[in-house]
């Protein structure tokens, strides 16, 4: 039986048998590439030996002093004080390529291989080991400037010149993903020591590894009482593994999220054919129940079918998914490398695969509980389960409002049978959701507009200023750019760390962002930005971990005397670990981390131009525009999200073709009567494919908005719960409309306008003479 019904139904059970076998595949690709990148992380952090809390520094260090705090504290298991020299990238040449042609935000840092523990590792994740002249450069390089093995790096000023061979990449536990604008190049102990005598500026990170993790907030309170060194943003463990995880973590949530939406529509074409195939054998099965076979026999002979078919796609998904893992786990294995994994691991993503053939055969029990319904005598007496109801409320149309009396026609048959329609509909407002969520997304976090979640305010560039640069270099900056005919307005921020008492009633620091921020705005989740001298605005993450919102007092130390701020406003800032703040009060001179300066430029202003012009005048500040600066922060998770939406793209217009020539061959089997009819009182083939063209159309258009409704909506919520973790917690999509509503749009008409004239081809065929036939 099975065998004849899918005979019988090629094209129904194959597509079915696609949609569980995309699902199966989707799923277990989301769910392995969350394992992988898991174990591969465990892994990094085991082999690296990662640091519990890193404190970096810019100045003077009294090694005595942290060493007696480490050996005096019992919650420090091991400590090192690692020495870097920061070099400007207009000193660095990758090949003949100077690094700061690219106006690269980045930190270029030089090290030596560590002793203790934060080991930096190479691609095979061994401890990586050079010789003199040889140096690892990161895996960010090595993408961003396509450096291979053998390749130059050369250091130069006026007066000094050292060249150093590629012979190994660099895995780092603290500096790996793009978000972290510091990165570190291993070389010789004595290159470094020549590097510190001719160029660049020391830099430090106090490295402490503790006897048990969770004391994590306790030792960060007694080591910011303990006046120890302080000038730089901390890190933690935490941190380090939601920094590392977010590119990767934000892809594989979205191949489960779409593995979830092929699993619905999979179900709902399932419930359109058991009633469908009901309604076929409508008779058979009143004739079943009349001779006495039981229920629960009748519905095994259906449910049969779909175990068998759920059951081979299921297992094909799985299969086709250990082929295909390594597309999906390529950014993983690069920057995080291999580690075997346990039978657990590998159980999960089959696992997962197993919970959707379950559900399915569930929901499948579940549809055939219609046959409860279904009464011997009516059944042999009718012919099907709709002649119950013959009188059909016809929607009253005006023909004559009409110029065309078969749009009219397909537009009548959309309103009289809806219900057959709902499935049609569903797949549509789903494809719909599967196109533009990923392209909306996509279009937000390559948009300059995406710097407000940066907790940066929107100008049209950027200048950065090291805290080793002086302030004496700031002020020239600014006297410079207010003599500029050719700006509109600028606003110098300062940043600086202040002595905050936590809830614990502790010390810690934060760091505060000083300046004028009515100049350029920030949008803020809640509140706005501080106009008072006792108002304080703080970051989302801030928010949560003092438990703190608007209205409510934080106790800061300004120039040793304890002041209340309130606080205004909480923004959103996925950077320096997303713990910021923004103050109008005067920076804290002895203690600061960076200056910054927002411009803007006056109409037909060239900013390409103008960057050119500051970064030569101000050099070394690093001068980028808001879209450069979010492209480097997020570069590589916008790739994958990029390949992603194309795959969504694809996957949706896939999935519209399928639904519709399904669904169409089991209309048109069903009008066939209808059909015949018309075409032998004069219906051409052309006047039904406009029926059946303004059927489906239509039913797009409504699929289409709702659609764009939902995606707006939900889909932005989505967004915001991914990446919330960071300090993002309510992301607003950056719609392009072009993007958004008319290509997507239209390349959905036009592939279901395609799909349902070829669909429709056989209806040339039809006769009446054939009809009961």
């Amino acid at each position: 039986m099975f065998k004849k019904d899918f005979l019988k139904n090629k094209v129904i059970t194959a597509t079915l048998f696609i949609f569980i076998f995309l699902s199966s595949l989707l799923v277990a690709s989301g769910t392995n590439m969350i394992t992988e990148m898991t174990n591969s992380l465990n892994a990094l952090f085991t082999k690296s030996q990662v640091p519990h809390f890193v404190q970096m520094h810019s100045g003077k260090v009294d090694y005595s002093h942290i060493d007696a705090f480490a050996t005096e504290n019992n919650l420090v298991k091991d400590h090192q004080v690692v020495e870097m020299i920061q070099i400007d990238d207009g000193n660095i040449t990758f090949g003949n390529v100077k690094a700061s042609e690219t106006n690269s935000i980045m930190d270029h840092y030089f090290v030596k291989q560590n002793s203790s523990f934060d080991f930096l590792l190479n691609l095979n994740s061994e401890r990586i080991h050079v010789s003199s002249g040889e140096i690892a450069v990161p895996i960010y390089f090595m993408q961003k400037e396509n450096i291979s093995l053998g390749d130059k790096v050369t250091i130069s000023t006026t007066d000094f010149t050292k060249e150093f061979i590629v012979t190994d990449f660099v895995r780092d536990v603290q500096m790996n993903p793009s978000v972290i604008h510091s990165k570190r190049f291993v070389v010789n102990e004595a290159d470094l020591n020549e590097l510190k005598k001719n160029i660049g500026q020391i830099e430090y990170l106090l490295e402490f590894q503790l006897t048990d993790v969770n004391e994590l907030n306790n030792f960060r309170n007694l080591y910011q009482s303990a006046e120890l060194p302080n000038k730089g943003p901390t890190i933690d463990y935490p941190l380090f593994k939601a920094l590392n995880a977010i590119t990767d973590g934000i892809v594989s949530a979205l191949i489960i999220f779409v593995s979830i939406l092929l699993s619905i529509i999979a179900l709902l074409c399932i419930r359109f054919t058991i009633l469908a195939a009901i309604e076929e054998d409508y008779q058979e099965i009143g004739v079943m129940k009349a001779i006495g076979i039981d229920l629960q026999d009748i519905k095994k002979v259906y449910l049969l079918k779909y175990i068998v078919m759920a059951a081979g796609a299921s297992v094909a998904g799985y299969m086709v998914s250990l082929l295909v893992n390594h597309l999906f786990t390529f950014n993983i294995m690069l920057y995080m490398g291999t580690a075997p994994k346990n039978l657990f691991l590998k159980l999960i993503p089959f696992l997962a695969v197993v919970l959707i053939f379950l559900f399915t055969v569930f929901f499948c029990m579940f549809i055939l509980r219609r046959f409860n319904k279904i009464s011997a005598v009516e059944a042999l007496r009718l012919k099907d389960s709709n002649e119950k109801s013959k009188n059909v409320n016809y929607f009253p149309f005006n023909k004559n409002s009409f110029s065309n009396i078969h749009i009219l026609l397909g537009i009548r048959d959309i309103r009289i049978r809806f219900r057959i329609y709902g499935l049609l509909f569903l797949v549509f407002l789903i494809c719909s959701f599967i196109i533009i969520v990923p392209v909306n997304f996509l279009n937000t976090i390559q948009s300059p507009d995406f710097i407000k979640y940066l907790g940066v305010e929107r100008s049209d560039i950027r200048i950065d200023i090291q805290q080793s640069d002086t302030s004496d270099n700031f002020a020239n900056i600014i006297t410079n750019i207010s003599n500029d005919p050719d700006v509109e307005k600028f606003a110098p921020l300062v940043t600086s760390q202040f002595k905050l008492v936590n809830n614990e009633g502790a010390l810690e620091n934060i760091s505060i962002e000083s300046g004028d921020f009515s100049i350029f705005s920030l949008e803020y989740v809640t509140g706005a930005a501080p106009t008072r001298q006792n108002e304080i605005a703080i970051s989302y993450l801030n928010s949560e971990e003092y438990e703190k919102s608007v209205g409510d007092s934080l106790k800061l130390f300004i120039d040793g005397q304890e002041e209340e701020m309130v606080i205004s406003g909480v923004y959103q800032d996925v950077t320096n670990g997303g713990r910021t703040a923004k103050a109008l009060i005067p920076p804290n001179k002895d203690n600061v981390l960076s200056y910054k300066i927002g411009v803007d430029f006056k109409a037909n202003v060239s900013i390409p131009g103008k960057i050119a012009e500051y970064s030569n005048t101000f050099y070394p500040a690093k001068v980028t525009n808001l879209k450069g600066y979010v492209n480097e922060t997020f570069g590589n998770t916008i790739k994958q999200v990029r390949t992603f939406t194309i795959s969504a793209i694809i996957i949706a217009i896939f999935i519209s073709i399928l639904i519709t020539s399904l669904f169409l061959k089991m209309l048109i089997a069903k009008d066939y009567s209808q059909l015949a009819i018309m075409r032998s009182i004069g219906f051409s083939l052309k006047h039904i494919r406009i029926q059946y063209v303004t059927r489906t159309l239509g039913v797009l258009i409504i699929g289409i908005i709702l659609g764009t409704f939902v995606s707006n909506a939900l889909g932005q919520r989505v967004a915001s719960v991914v990446l919330s973790f960071m300090g993002a917690s309510e992301i607003k999509f950056v719609i392009d409309p072009i993007k958004a509503y008319f290509i997507c749009p239209f390349i959905l008409i036009l592939t279901v306008s395609l799909t349902t004239i070829l669909s429709i081809g056989s209806i040339k065929n039809f006769s009446i003479t054939n009809i009961g036939a």
